[in-house]
């Protein structure tokens, strides 16, 4: 029996290399040298050679797209870091742009204000149910800064100094309830008085004592008005919102936004000379007609 299996796994094999070298001899012969065995081994061979030839061209494209989407993928990895880290840079460019901007607004205010005003960065907020107040860092020691001296930034009219601890100042903003200045329209020279209102929920001012005959519009700036050499004139103070006419003998109900932002402000200039040396902030005056103005 062992006789037997060793006969036949010879021929077996024999067969299997002598088919192949058969049909390959077949092929290679020219169409007229070939018999009718021949003609009749290509006839069977030829669905088989087809088959192999198209899954072995199966199996070639499958590898070659598996190799081209694996270079693909690592294309695309790679663009995709270059595109981040090309966005991070842009955004690091405009931040940087932004911050420069900022830098040069603020210069160009402390030149055109009276004095030398010491430049501070904003450094925390403390704002509660009754006051709104930020803390700067002063860019340079002072021993000059005294509380309400006036506080400015490019967009207008900060505030005032509250307290100062060393480097460090408390800064009343415009929109405190405690905090005052006396303004002009812009457009009209209407007068009348900026008050904080204190609002926890967003920034606001009312403006008090503007007579009823004065014309003042939504959309006005409001300005300093310079009286009481406090804060210089002509510096943004609020943008009207609102606009109340009230009958003869009676003010105007007036609503303002403030021009700064004081959500984004970064940066303040301290007016350590005011325009005349006093230390504290202007009142309203009282009118002949009993009114305050």
């Amino acid at each position: 029996m062992s006789v037997f299996k060793r006969y036949r796994d010879l021929g077996v094999v024999i067969l299997l290399l002598a088919v192949p070298f058969f049909v390959l001899r077949v092929n290679m012969r020219a169409p007229s040298d070939l018999n009718a065995l021949d003609r009749a081994v290509l006839r069977v061979t030829a669905p088989i050679e087809f088959a192999a030839s198209s899954l072995g061209r199966g199996v070639s494209n499958i590898w070659e797209s598996y190799v081209y989407l694996v270079d693909v993928k690592a294309d695309n990895e790679r663009l995709a870091y270059d595109n981040a880290r090309l966005r991070e840079q842009a955004h690091r460019l405009e931040k940087n742009e932004v911050e420069n901007r900022e830098l040069r607004r603020l210069l160009q205010l402390r030149e055109s204000l009276p004095g030398d005003p010491v430049s501070a960065q904003v450094i925390g907020k403390d704002f509660t149910e009754f006051f709104r107040v930020t803390r700067v860092v002063l860019d340079r020691g002072s021993r000059n800064i005294r509380p309400n001296m006036p506080v400015v930034s490019p967009d207008g009219v900060v505030g005032k100094v509250l307290r100062v601890a060393g480097d460090a100042v408390d800064v009343q903003l415009s929109v405190d309830a405690a905090f005052g200045i006396d303004v002009e329209d812009e457009r009209t020279q209407a007068r009348g008085f900026v008050r904080g209102t204190g609002n926890p929920s967003r920034y606001s001012c009312k403006v008090e004592n503007v007579d009823s005959r004065d014309e003042v519009e939504i959309g006005d700036l409001l300005v300093t008005s310079g009286k009481g050499k406090w804060f210089p004139k002509g510096l943004p103070v609020a943008r009207v919102t609102k606009v109340v006419k009230r009958e003869p003998g009676r003010d105007q109900d007036i609503e303002a936004t403030p021009t700064v932002n004081f959500s984004r402000l970064d940066a303040v200039l301290i007016l350590v000379t005011p325009p005349q040396d006093e230390d504290v902030a202007p009142k309203p005056t009282v009118s002949k007609a009993g009114g305050n103005r």
